[in-house]
């Protein structure tokens, strides 16, 4: 059986965006689209997760995915429980497990967790309750569902539902961002004419990976006529691999400038998951300007949970 599936197909958990079709896709973004507000109006709630209680397990640092799927589950009536799960010790998520399974018997009935090691979150799907459902909140490098499908609404809002009529240019440490390859999951399953990914050597993604995307050495060919140009971060750290020595040369090489923008569509929007290094991989003038969208990918992400947690758990079994 698919490892996020019940036995009729309907979404049991959310882990990956791999094998979601494009209906799938487009239901999951028309349902989020719906608890989309403009800034300062009084946010769509409604009580259809009343009664259901929901944990937040972050074993790395988070802001937005944690206070966005906090809000998401609150606006639709579940009480949530934010935990710190320290796990420096642990082996292959049975420390995780013991967790989860001690509040399971206090009637949680899905979790959301973000962990650094691969297979954690799928480990643990496989052995919760059967009224329980876990979603991904970030895994290691590999995933970050919700992050992938609110990049895709975002798209969807300023360039339109058809995404074969678009190029996008992924841009920075895509070999180590989960945030490149959920986005890679949803923008090719949506169909996108072209995916373009602009990286130095050292952070392109390793070969046989992101089999559909274009590879681009430099931004000056990658950005060149982009409808959408998504700034990936980078870390200090990553830098040495890329044989970039700090992030003033990373700026001159490969960050967003107002210059390298003008190589885009007139109409390009610029996209970026945040946090931002300003100055690194994008310029201040860029992120603040009007061609950013990058505060409609925060607003997004809570219809994007929303629209997550209700079609996962309002379908569930009943407890016995």
């Amino acid at each position: 059986m698919n490892k996020q599936r019940r036995g009729d197909g309907s979404l049991r958990h959310l882990i990956t965006l791999e094998d979601l079709t494009r209906a799938e896709l487009d239901a999951l973004l028309e349902h989020a689209q719906r608890y989309v507000c403009a800034s300062g109006a009084r946010p769509p709630m409604n009580r259809a997760l009343d009664g259901m209680t929901i944990g937040n397990l972050f074993t790395e640092p988070s802001t937005r995915t944690r206070v966005s799927f906090e809000l998401a589950a609150r606006r639709l009536g579940a009480e949530v429980i934010n935990l710190e799960v320290q796990l420096s010790s642990r082996a292959k998520g049975e420390t995780m497990l013991d967790t989860i399974h001690t509040l399971e018997s206090l009637h949680f009935d899905g979790f959301v967790i973000r962990d650094s090691e691969p297979g954690v979150v799928a480990h643990v799907a496989a052995n919760v309750a059967a009224h329980v459902s876990v979603f991904s909140a970030g895994e290691a490098h590999v995933s970050h569902p919700t992050q992938g499908l609110l990049d895709a609404l975002t798209v969807r809002q300023h360039k339109g539902a058809r995404f074969e009529a678009l190029c996008i240019a992924i841009v920075g440490d895509i070999r180590h961002s989960r945030v490149a390859r959920s986005a890679y999951e949803a923008f090719t399953a949506l169909g996108v004419g072209e995916l373009r990914l602009v990286a130095p050597p050292g952070l392109m993604p390793e070969a046989g990976l992101f089999p559909a995307g274009r590879r681009y050495a430099t931004p000056e060919q990658g950005l060149m006529g982009a409808d959408v140009v998504m700034m990936l971060r980078i870390q200090k750290e990553r830098m040495a691999q890329a044989e970039i020595p700090d992030g003033d040369q990373y700026f001159a090489r490969y960050g967003l400038s107002a210059a390298r923008l003008r190589l885009a569509r007139p109409d390009a929007i610029v996209m970026h998951p945040q946090p931002m290094n300003r100055g690194v991989e994008i310029d201040s003038a860029v992120a603040d300007g009007p061609q950013s969208v990058i505060r409609d990918q925060v607003r997004n992400g809570v219809a994007v949970r929303m629209a997550v947690l209700e079609t996962v758990l309002r379908p569930r079994p009943v407890r016995a």
